[in-house]
């Protein structure tokens, strides 16, 4: 019914709710990129395990569960209000995250 699991040294548990229960976007899990490299990384990893992609640098696992693939500059690429909205313009036309395109923008 419960399993505890460590992933990049945070630990997790999660509970088997029954069938009722699926997996949605309610929840997701980021993973923070020091580089367009590493995004790449991830989100290749994932999709070719079996995941499908979504926009705005969200994606699901094989398994279902959602992830979200950002650069870990994303805090400050969204600080101030005029920034974070042409940030989020380019990212709204994104699948997979380009940490080139959202510096710039």
């Amino acid at each position: 019914m419960v399993v505890t699991f460590e992933l990049n040294g945070n630990k997790f548990m999660g509970l088997n709710g029954g069938p009722q229960f699926k997996f949605d976007e309610a929840i997701s899990l980021m993973v923070n990129c020091d580089s367009q490299d590493e995004i790449d990384y991830y989100w290749n990893t994932f999709l070719n395990d079996g995941g499908t992609e979504s926009v705005c640098g969200w994606l699901k696992d094989k398994f279902g569960l959602s992830w979200q693939i950002v650069p870990s500059n994303i805090g400050e690429l969204m600080a101030t209000p005029e920034r974070a909205k042409r940030v989020m313009d380019a990212v709204m036309k994104m699948k997979k995250l380009d940490m080139k395109k959202m510096e710039e923008a």
